[in-house]
């Protein structure tokens, strides 16, 4: 395969939505030491602004309490009171690490409830709406009120609230679409009410759903919204959507159906939580063909409809290349690549996104001891970058303007995204070079040759790689027998075992051109700098 590049090609400023915000896992993770370091090299090495969560209004928050909660005392029940100091004590580690909340206003305290229906997850969280209107807006306006008091309003505006989390499954919400607009539009009203500069939107759904009736919703009945926001994997094998949904269709509601075999836990009869909890969740990327264009169509799709409806901006608040909790490659390089593609192929329709997640500190299902077992995270718990980690590295890395090389060029077998450091003139050039499948097959290498048109030759041509040799801590930590758990010296041999390094690659100069050639197998990612000067 042979690519050509003309460093002259028309530049525009390369768009990081991705670097607006990152995902975690639920609030009261954000309560520990280890979590916060975490947070703070995300931070610092990837970019990111806000971060987002589950549960901050949970009950191991302690938001809303009785008396009866703590001494059983007849009568107890009638005196309630509200507590966000727990809340304030999160808020206040992030923001002490230079970010700042994205709220996402969820769960339902269960003193609030009109039912009692708790998801599966880990945390065990109230899913119903609110019993009474009213109370909810009550609670709503006294959260908001604690921060605007505690941290400045100037401050809170420059937050965002975001109202529930994936209401169209039953995984999250036990109501129906209806029911969920009526929760949008009173939480909503009661945000507004404290300050009409708070930001607030939604509908945080899955797979870019339920967008049209919910904008029509918000019209009709002028309920403030300031931003969309919706998600998209590249996939949803739990659900049985492989690529999503058209976010005009309004399909009512998505029940997780997640064990569908009563024979599932045959094989082995008995082994680790990790090894039964691949037979359930299995990991269908890895047995059907899925699509690998469901994000770039739906947030194209999706950006076209919020944009008939006003300027709305839109913001896809979680996404990754697979749905499934502790699939096996999410520790791969299939990550690093589809993330590559799919960060590139949305950059123009996508307002900011939030990657999820940032680590595997993780408690939706389990805390897994194994170093590696397939958490969503761009790091492990113990903070080992896996090869997705090193992609986002990559993309903060390059140049600040993205050359145009047609809109073909990252659909190739090797895809290609070229950068510069300025809009118009000389400097350093990057390109990335991607063989992104939605499997990871063992196919033959492909090999590739770069010709750049260039006036003068480089000072250097050197490239980072991620492929089965560098950036691959899975490799690292099974060569090691897949210690579990792994010992704080092993997870530090990991992390230099594994590290992506700065090489020489050899190059030549022939008639204005920079040649350079190069092999890759299935979802490794190269970054090549073309540097003016030493």
């Amino acid at each position: 395969m042979r690519i050509e590049i003309d460093s002259h090609a028309v530049r525009r400023p390369f768009h990081r939505h991705w670097q607006f915000c990152v995902g975690s896992g639920h609030a009261a993770l954000a309560l520990r030491s280890d979590y916060m370091a975490l947070l703070q090299k995300v931070r610092e090495e990837l970019g990111f602004s806000y971060v987002r969560f589950h549960g901050i209004f949970d009950d191991d928050m302690d938001v809303v309490r009785s008396l009866a909660d703590i001494l059983p005392a007849k009568g107890a029940e009638r005196f309630v009171e509200y507590n966000f100091e727990k809340i304030g004590a999160v808020y206040d580690n992030v923001l002490a690490c230079g970010m700042r909340p994205f709220v996402e206003m969820s769960f339902m305290p269960r003193l609030l409830a009109c039912g009692t229906t708790r998801s599966g997850l880990y945390y065990r969280p109230n899913i119903t709406p609110p019993a009474d209107d009213e109370k909810w807006q009550d609670f709503v306006r006294a959260f908001v009120r604690y921060l605007t008091a505690r941290y400045g309003i100037d401050e809170v505006a420059s937050w965002y609230f975001e109202v529930w989390n994936e209401p169209d499954l039953g995984v999250f919400f036990d109501g129906t679409k209806a029911e969920y607009y009526r929760l949008y539009e009173v939480t909503a009203r009661a945000v507004k009410s404290v300050d009409s500069r708070l930001r607030v939107g939604g509908p945080a759904t899955s797979g870019s759903r339920w967008l049209g009736s919910f904008l029509e919703y918000c019209t009709k009945n002028q309920v403030p919204l300031d931003f969309v926001s919706t998600h998209q994997y590249a996939g949803d094998p739990i659900c049985g959507v492989e690529g999503g949904t058209d976010p005009e269709a309004e399909n009512e509601k998505m029940d997780l159906d997640l064990i569908r075999r009563t024979d599932i836990l045959t094989d082995p009869a008995q082994g680790t939580i990790l090894e039964g909890f691949r037979q359930i969740m299995r990991d269908q990327s890895e047995l059907v063909e899925l699509p690998d264009d469901s994000f770039r169509k739906n947030a194209a799709a999706a950006a076209a409809l919020v944009k008939r409806s006003g300027s709305l901006p839109l913001f896809y608040t979680e996404w990754n290349a697979n749905a499934i909790f502790a699939a096996a490659t999410n520790d791969t390089r299939k990550t690093a690549a589809y993330d590559v593609k799919a960060a590139l192929d949305t950059e123009l329709s996508i307002d900011a996104s939030s990657v999820w997640c940032f680590s595997d500190l993780f408690e939706e299902f389990h805390h897994f001891q194994e170093e590696f077992h397939g958490g969503f995270g761009l790091l492990t718990s113990h903070g080992i970058p896996k090869p997705v980690y090193h992609a986002f590295r990559m993309l903060r890395e390059v140049g600040g303007y993205r050359l145009l090389l047609g809109e073909d060029a990252t659909d190739q077998e090797i895809g290609t995204a070229a950068f510069a450091d300025a809009e118009y003139g000389e400097g350093s050039l990057w390109i990335l070079l991607f063989r992104q499948k939605m499997r990871q097959l063992d196919l033959p290498a492909a090999h590739v040759t770069v010709e750049v048109k260039a006036d003068r030759r480089p000072a250097s041509v050197t490239v980072k790689k991620i492929d089965e040799t560098h950036g691959n801590p899975l490799a690292v930590w099974q060569q090691m027998k897949a210690p579990v758990p792994a010992m704080p010296w092993q997870v530090e041999q990991i992390r230099q075992d594994s590290a992506v390094r700065e090489e020489a690659l050899d190059f030549a100069f022939e008639q204005g051109r920079i040649v350079f050639s190069g092999a890759l197998s299935v979802n490794d990612v190269w970054l090549v700098r073309i540097s003016d000067s030493v």
